[in-house]
């Protein structure tokens, strides 16, 4: 059956989501390689000889012991290096062509990347016959992992490939309007990341949507289309993760042995266990044969945390992400929700210690583990088809600080229609004793203008950039809407909602902010 396949590659796990036409997305198991609640792979590989080609993958590395044992055929953390340069990467022991050693990876970052996303594409149940692959990217090495990304999915037999940035994926999975301040804790199997990002869209803004990257079995690598990721107000992180905590947990338990990779998992799932329960069993054979009983309940793990420094640590991203916000004039209550996502962002310290630093702020983290991937889902278009715009519309309006007419953007070219949401712009008066308000729509006209074909909402753009398009005004008289009473220069009077029906027909309903006086919905013509 032909659908939407998203692979979120993490640093720790990895998610693979698949849609099909009429159907609600999923997760997928994709036995051996994945674990279960959740189901995820760990993004994780072996490999027993430098050439070797079936890698054991995920859950396979795992039960066989191997996730910690030392040497180049173990990779892992891969993920965070692919598109970055090694000095501002993180620790990767780096390849040397001039000796041999043991400590060496035999696959750099790019190609370990590239193996696991071959390896999970051919573990697809035959039953799957996707024709879009939507995959996702750190926002701050984004230009670098598109770039790898174009070079590994061109063998792959799928007619469309997409790319979205990881703090939009989540957000939008987690059902955050687009143009929301949004705080993603991102706190991963190596490291937690704290980001403070401004998401595309809002009020008389589009929403964002997914850059392609090939369509219709082209290459579209030259293409024109603009970067389109979230703003990254602040960042901060650490190489701190989830395998740390676990040789914490593993040292509390048993002080007098060196953790082997067998203790590291006990530990590991008694971790996961206390994120809902208070207390937890398990049991390990020790290196003399001896099987021990492990307990721990969720205050002595808690307390663990604390004597580790970890809140401390944490404050301490805090403070530089806020710092950064306040650098942009930005305050608490400017950010609109708390995004957990990751396996650690489970833990209830952590959660109960951001309703404590960020008070008043929601913390909106039902699916931190499967918000990434559904949201890549989400921001394209569903499988179904739909119509999608090649024109766009703007609106123009009165620049008071020019002194000037300019075209502001309402829909643009590569929207899906019909609109879920309508999209509202608040206008203001331009002169003393207003009594109407004249509305004049346009279409922006790229500079090159051949032949463009949308499926699903997924546009095959020019080859090179347009730049600033000329607007040519609609052919339909200007609207004139007249106000209850008379306004004064510069005073919010009408609220517009645009919304595009299933016939592509413009409509406009509108409010006027001194009456509550309502007009429309009123049909302004079609749109191309």
């Amino acid at each position: 059956m032909p659908g939407t396949l998203a692979i979120d590659l993490g640093s720790s796990t990895t998610v693979v989501a698949w849609q099909e036409a009429g159907a609600p997305p999923r997760i997928l198991d994709l036995p051996p390689y994945s674990g279960s609640n959740p189901t995820t792979i760990p993004s994780l590989l072996w490999l027993s000889h430098p050439q070797q080609s079936r890698p054991l993958i995920g859950r396979q590395v795992l039960d066989a012991g191997l996730a910690d044992q030392p040497g180049p055929g173990l990779l892992r953390d891969f993920k965070r290096r692919i598109g970055q340069s090694a000095a501002s990467a993180g620790p990767w022991p780096e390849r040397d062509q001039t000796r041999e050693s043991q400590d060496l990876p035999w696959l750099d970052p790019e190609a370990a990347g590239a193996l696991l996303l071959r390896c999970v594409w051919e573990a697809l149940p035959a039953e799957l016959n996707p024709d879009r692959l939507v995959l996702t990217a750190p926002i701050e090495t984004y230009r670098g992992y598109r770039q790898w990304l174009e070079r590994v999915s061109r063998d792959l037999p799928v007619a469309e490939v997409a790319l979205v940035d990881e703090p939009t994926a989540a957000a939008i999975g987690a059902g955050l309007p687009p143009g929301s301040t949004v705080l993603v804790v991102d706190g991963g199997g190596g490291t937690i990341d704290l980001s403070l990002v401004a998401l595309e869209g809002g009020e008389g803004r589009a929403a964002p949507i997914a850059q392609l990257l090939r369509f219709a079995g082209r290459n579209l690598g030259s293409s024109g289309q603009a970067l389109r990721t979230a703003r990254v107000i602040g960042k901060a992180g650490v190489a701190l993760g989830g395998r740390d905590l676990d040789r914490w947990i593993a040292c509390h338990l048993c002080p007098d042995v060196t953790p082997d990779p067998a203790l590291l998992t006990v530990a590991e799932k008694l971790k996961c266990r206390l994120s809902a329960s208070d207390e937890a069993l398990g049991l390990w054979v020790d290196p003399t044969g001896i099987t021990r009983e492990l307990r721990l309940n969720r205050p002595r793990l808690e307390k663990l945390l604390v004597e580790r420094g970890l809140l401390d640590q944490l404050d301490a991203l805090l403070e530089s992400v806020l710092a950064s916000a306040r650098s942009e004039t930005l305050a608490g209550p400017a950010i609109a929700a708390v995004l957990p996502v990751g396996g650690c962002s489970q833990l209830p310290l952590l959660r109960r210690w951001l309703q404590e630093r960020l008070p008043g702020v929601p913390l909106n983290g039902a699916r931190p583990i499967e918000a990434v991937a559904m949201g890549a889902l989400a921001l394209t278009p569903g499988v179904t088809l739909r119509d999608v715009l090649a024109r766009g519309v703007s609106l123009r309006c009165w620049d008071q600080r020019s002194g000037q007419h300019r075209w502001h953007p309402l829909f643009v070219a590569g929207q899906a229609w019909p609109t879920e949401q309508p999209l509202e712009v608040v206008i203001a008066c331009s002169k003393d004793d207003q009594a109407e308000l004249e509305l004049v729509l346009g279409e922006p006209l790229p500079k090159e203008r051949p032949e463009v074909m949308f499926i699903d909402g997924l546009p095959v753009l020019n080859q090179r950039r347009a730049g600033q398009p000329r607007v040519e005004t609609w052919p339909a008289a200007a609207l004139t809407l007249p106000l209850a009473s008379p306004g004064h220069r510069g005073e919010d009077r009408l609220r517009l909602r645009f919304h595009i029906n299933a016939s592509g027909q413009l409509l406009l309903e509108a409010e006027d902010l001194s009456s509550g006086e309502q007009h429309g919905p009123l049909c302004l013509g079609p749109v191309r």
